[in-house]
């Protein structure tokens, strides 16, 4: 089967499971793993921060993020398709006693202006805006990336108004390769940023949130107190390592390989997509012709594994484990697609 469910269904390779298998290890709550402790400083490094720590999940990453910034009461603007109002069980009103104030962006991305009118006032009826959310790239915006310039500006606005900007960076790396942003740009203006190991890079497992040694230092207890303080994890960072050394080259031929998809099915009748749009690994199509369960149904008979994905619409998304002939295969199974 070829999987274009996502970019987390990868196996680690041979290589990848040697790294692990030979990988130093100590207890992490103790601060005794060597491996971690390199990653975190390796990590923070590559994005200019002063240190991070290494978590399970991205929604961990994210949870925690918010956390360090905000008190109960406290609201958080970010768009309406972002992957922490949409994708992580509302727990940001459970860990943090917070409220999420979701606006309609382009594609997932926010405007300065938006941002800036959907800012409260200082009245004690209103909730108090403290944080400011960007999801870069956007999952559900198709992989769509924010530019650095749209960044800079939206952090300077957040100084002006004593707000933190937080950066769910699951795919940051597929962002970073698209637009040519280099990493410590994302790093000088963002508070915290949360990446992930175990998307576009490969590794099986692991994400990190990075910022100041003092918010680290806080992040640190949380994640202890949430449970994802965890002893011998020198394995996991060492698949971490080996994914940020030896995958995050592929990055481009996965977004090549999207756009070629993209490509394709917008020569069919039955599809409609904007290839233009497909600026990273990930592809939304809507179906305009039949549903999208027969669509599923026809593709997995190919062979072929995508996923639905909100209205009339399927997702496809690229890894380095999609090979030139599992493209190949892909558009000829989109070409052949008659409806039935």
């Amino acid at each position: 089967m070829i999987d274009l469910r996502s970019d987390t269904v990868t196996r680690p390779t041979e290589e990848l499971w040697d790294a692990m298998y030979k990988a130093p290890v100590g207890d992490d709550v103790f601060r005794e793993d060597p491996g971690l402790n390199a990653l975190e400083d390796e990590i923070s490094s590559l994005f200019g921060k002063e240190a991070g720590v290494f978590v399970p999940s991205g929604t961990m990453g994210n949870q925690i993020g918010l956390k360090v910034h905000t008190q109960p009461a406290d609201e958080v603007i970010i768009d309406e398709f972002a992957h922490i109002y949409h994708s992580e069980g509302a727990a940001g009103g459970l860990i943090s006693g917070i409220q999420l104030r979701p606006l309609a962006g382009i594609r997932g991305v926010l405007s300065t202006n938006q941002v800036k009118n959907a800012i409260r006032s200082r009245n004690d009826w209103d909730p108090c805006t403290r944080v400011v959310a960007l999801e870069n790239t956007s999952n559900m915006g198709g992989g769509s990336c924010y530019a650095i310039d749209t960044i800079r500006d939206l952090y300077h606005l957040t100084r002006d108004h004593h707000l933190a900007l937080h950066m769910d960076g699951a795919r940051i790396w597929n962002a970073s390769v698209a637009t040519g942003t280099e990493l410590k740009e994302y790093g000088a203006f963002c508070d915290t940023i949360s990446v992930c190991f175990s998307k576009g890079l490969g590794a099986p497992v692991g994400s990190m949130l990075l910022g100041s040694n003092k918010q680290m230092r806080l992040a640190r207890r949380y994640r202890k107190i949430l449970g994802g303080g965890m002893r011998q994890a020198g394995m996991l960072a060492a698949a971490a390592s080996y994914a940020v050394h030896h995958h995050f080259d592929k990055l481009p031929e996965d977004h090549r390989k999207a756009k070629k998809l993209a490509e394709t099915i917008a020569e069919s009748s039955f599809f409609e997509i904007q290839p233009e749009q497909v600026e990273t690994n990930i592809v939304l199509f809507r179906v305009v012709r039949g549903t999208v369960a027969e669509a599923l149904d026809w593709f997995a008979s190919q062979n072929v594994a995508m996923i639905p994905f909100g209205d009339n619409t399927i997702r496809a998304t690229f890894h380095f484990q999609i090979t030139e002939d599992d493209l190949d295969h892909a558009l000829r199974a989109v070409e052949s697609y008659n409806g039935i």
